[in-house]
């Protein structure tokens, strides 16, 4: 690697990877009359992004289309940290649904954006993830809530019924079976079938393996 490219340090090195040529010279302009910035670099496709990067010192950021020819923008992403885990990447894209998203980001974008973000959106973005941030269009961030909402593991409560749940509270906080028929104005055989039933759905055996279950899945 020639460390003789070394941008000057006054200036953040952007690269920019996007294949729709006016929406480049746009971005790359944006970026070059903004202080602080300077596009050293506009490619149409990942692979002669990649190619440079074996010879030129590697920036600080690189701007990325998902929608390019050949190398997709995703594919990139692991080539780009492989070579600089140190260059923030930051999708510029049309695309926002969820599994673009998801790969994105699992891949290791630190931001993104949709397309049709205003120019400060877009320097803002660059500026925010050189200070550590992750950036995204608030599109994006809705949808991201949205994927590990449903990422998260549903909340299993054995096909309990209302009644079961409530009988199983009260044995929680320590009642015994004819104090939980006096409060709910249930027969003791009543309860019993319903502990039984608990049980069974539970897959315990005992009171204690009952409780310890509902403590630890949250089922109450």
């Amino acid at each position: 690697m020639n460390q003789n490219n070394e941008l000057d340090k006054e200036n953040f090195n952007i690269w920019l990877i996007e294949d729709n040529l006016h929406f480049r010279r746009t971005i790359n302009g944006l970026i070059n009359h903004t202080p602080g910035m300077k596009c050293t670099n506009a490619f149409e496709t990942c692979e002669e992004a990649i190619s440079k990067l074996q010879t030129e010192f590697p920036p600080e950021v690189i701007l990325l289309d998902i929608g390019l020819p050949g190398m997709t923008g995703i594919e990139g992403i692991e080539k780009f940290k492989m070579l600089s885990p140190s260059t923030h990447i930051l999708i510029l894209t049309i695309y926002d649904d969820n599994e673009k998203v998801f790969d994105a980001l699992c891949a290791g974008a630190s931001g993104y954006l949709l397309k049709d973000s205003s120019p400060d959106k877009i320097i803002g973005a660059i500026e925010e993830v050189l200070s550590g941030g992750a950036p995204m269009s608030m599109q994006i961030a809705h949808k991201v809530l949205e994927i590990f909402s449903n990422l998260k593991p549903k909340k299993n409560d054995y096909g309990l019924t209302d009644r079961e749940k409530e009988i199983l509270k009260f044995m929680v906080t320590g009642l015994t079976k004819q104090q939980i028929a006096d409060q709910l104005y249930l027969s003791f055989h009543t309860v019993n079938t319903h502990l039984k039933n608990i049980y069974v759905k539970l897959h315990v055996n005992t009171k204690s393996g009952a409780i310890t279950k509902a403590f630890k899945e949250n089922l109450i």
